[in-house]
């Protein structure tokens, strides 16, 4: 019976310690992790293929409701000033290809959304939460240099003055090139 309890004890820290490291948050500095997962328009959308620019990925809950709208709504106002700054959106959720289209059309979005209903992305950048028992995006956004390191993490985002933030800390990390 000890054993069985010492067995069961050290089972039980082992999924643990598991959970804890699918859950990490990649830190600023190190490399984005790598993605491939369809966009609103169904075609296959990787990481890679923004090297050279600056990436703005942000992981949010769901589609259509407020903060996430809010937050997408900022973002496409925004959507010029990251365009100057050699700067791409990349919305992640695990919402489907057909929810981000429908989105995308009634909201007027410009940018690719990904849909990672399977939540690879989502794990692998440490932004997996349950509500309610159903698997979502947690509100996080990395903001990743031209050569694929993240160099901001911004953690449970408040939506409304996201995008005003990311925008400042992009220009203080240009200017200290």
């Amino acid at each position: 019976m000890k054993y069985f309890a010492a067995f069961m004890l050290l089972f039980a820290l082992t999924c643990v310690l598991a959970l804890a490291v699918d859950q990490a948050t990649p830190a600023a500095g190190s490399p984005a992790p790598a993605f491939s997962l369809p966009s609103q328009e169904g075609a296959q959308v990787s990481l890679d293929q923004f090297k050279g620019k600056w990436v703005v990925l942000y992981f949010y809950p769901k589609d259509f409701t407020s903060g996430c709208t809010v937050e997408a709504h900022n973002f496409q106002r925004d959507l010029d000033k990251y365009t100057q700054k050699n700067a791409v959106i990349v919305g992640v959720s695990v919402d489907n290809v057909d929810s981000h289209k429908g989105f995308c059309a009634k909201e007027g979005l410009n940018f690719k959304l990904l849909a990672d209903p399977e939540h690879t992305a989502v794990q692998k950048y440490g932004s997996v939460m349950e509500y309610n028992g159903i698997t979502l995006a947690a509100r996080n956004t990395f903001l990743i240099d031209p050569t694929g390191v993240i160099r901001k993490v911004y953690l449970k985002v408040n939506p409304q003055g996201h995008s005003e933030e990311v925008l400042a800390d992009l220009d203080q990390l240009e200017a200290a090139k």
